[in-house]
């Protein structure tokens, strides 16, 4: 028996540091294995991933709370193949069913439809115009000192003022966002899986923005929110464009924060690869796609078996929760050469599923290479000799990091450097 077999992914603090081994250990089982714990299909394997993601057999209904949703099937009978009525029945008790990332196409292609009338070209190009100032702002908080925690220094300020420049918050209330915002987990091990929603509070400011804005336009990116149509000319309801920018907002801050983390690690435990990016700039978005490979910062999201179907030579059966782990397939020996190997050259690198696939591939992920590719720019300009806190962390050979305790994401809680002041 593998020492992984009766390894509860959902509870085991164990796989926490590290769940790599656990991962590598259910694909030499089965790229689609069955879990003993809660009744989940685990996909580990990189094909057998794309493959669930682009298949409309596959609803995401159950994208955040998986097997914690509360919509189960175990009563329907083996003979039955289809449970897309049943599941849009009770789609409306599900966790989180009113966002973007628990809907299905038509609902789901409507919303993108929408969501994409925000992230527009010229408003993405303003914004990054934005990021440029905002590092250097977020730095000369603390560069002159030589140290820092880079997640509470400058990730998370970071990330969320992005956001809040994109989607217009006026700068007055960017402390309040910034206050409310810390500290939000969802899948913490230690709580509830389904009772905690970090985007009630957003739900609120926003509608309140938006209510305004429409009422009292102004010049400003709030209005033209208020203002966005969806792709047939109708005008939507306050509440779903609230919904379409309180998840952009909390979801594009998670992700910008783990993969900046991840990245500053690598590049403060590898002086090889740090002074490589130092004399090649153009290699930090290889960089940056080589990072969101090893180290996925969504840990693992699900999709439910609209129809009874197969996934490499494993049937699933409808009404089943699939279990999709990035970080595994992203790993996968038969895609990626030497997976557990950090390369900056890796020709395939951008065949990574960090940020899915199909019709719910990330919206936001141009945004968030963009605001890793500014960040390091600047932090490589004016950090010199970046390394690990040994005082925090450890000597080399006895590293220790915090990871956050939550069976969704994959992040680092803290990350403490030091470096020398650039001239």
């Amino acid at each position: 028996m593998s020492e992984f077999e009766s390894v509860d992914f959902f509870t085991d603090q164990s796989l926490i540091p590290d769940p790599y081994p656990y991962f590598d250990s259910l694909r030499d089982r089965c790229p689609v294995a069955h879990q003993p714990h809660l009744g989940v299909l685990a996909v580990t394997g990189h094909a057998e991933a794309l493959a669930v993601y682009k298949d409309p057999a596959f609803s995401a209904c159950v994208s955040v709370a998986g097997p914690f949703s509360g919509l189960s099937f175990d009563g329907v009978g083996a003979d039955v193949d289809d449970v897309g009525d049943l599941i849009e029945a009770h789609r409306h008790e599900i966790p989180m069913s009113e966002h973007i990332v628990t809907q299905d196409p038509p609902e789901h292609t409507r919303t993108r439809g929408l969501l994409s009338r925000l992230l527009t070209p010229k408003r993405l190009k303003e914004n990054e115009e934005f990021m440029w100032r905002l590092a250097d702002e977020q730095l000369d908080r603390f560069v002159a000192k030589g140290r820092c925690e880079f997640i509470e220094d400058y990730a998370k300020p970071f990330s969320m003022l992005v956001i809040a420049d994109l989607l217009g918050v006026p700068e007055d209330d960017h402390r309040e966002f910034r206050r409310v915002m810390a500290g939000e987990q969802v899948g913490a091990l230690d709580e509830d899986p389904i009772s905690h929603n970090p985007l009630q509070w957003l739900d609120e400011r926003f509608y309140a923005y938006i209510e305004d804005r429409r009422q009292h336009p102004r010049p400003d990116v709030l209005t033209e929110l208020a203002q966005a149509k969806y792709d047939d000319g109708s005008t939507p309801e306050i509440i779903d464009v609230v919904r379409v920018a309180t998840f952009l907002f909390a979801a594009g801050q998670e992700t910008t924060v783990k993969l900046l983390s991840a990245g500053l690690r690598v590049i403060a435990e590898r002086p090889d690869i740090q002074a490589a990016l130092r004399e090649d700039r153009n290699r930090i978005p290889v960089f940056l796609e080589e990072t969101l490979r090893t180290e996925s910062p969504v840990k693992a999201h699900f999709r439910m078996a609209r129809t009874t179907t197969t996934v490499g030579e494993t049937t699933v059966r409808a009404g089943s929760t699939v279990m999709l782990l990035p970080g595994a397939s992203n790993r996968d020996p038969r895609k990626f050469d030497n997976p557990a190997e950090f390369r900056i050259d890796r020709g395939n690198v951008r065949e990574h599923v960090a940020f899915g696939r199909g019709v719910h591939s990330c919206p936001g992920s141009p945004l968030a290479r963009a605001e890793g590719r500014i960040s390091l720019n600047r932090i490589l300009d004016r950090m010199a000799d970046i390394r690990i806190c040994e005082d925090k962390h450890g000597r080399p050979d006895a590293r220790r990091y915090n990871f956050e305790p939550t069976f969704i994401m994959r992040g680092l809680q803290d990350l403490h450097l030091e470096f020398d002041p650039a001239p």
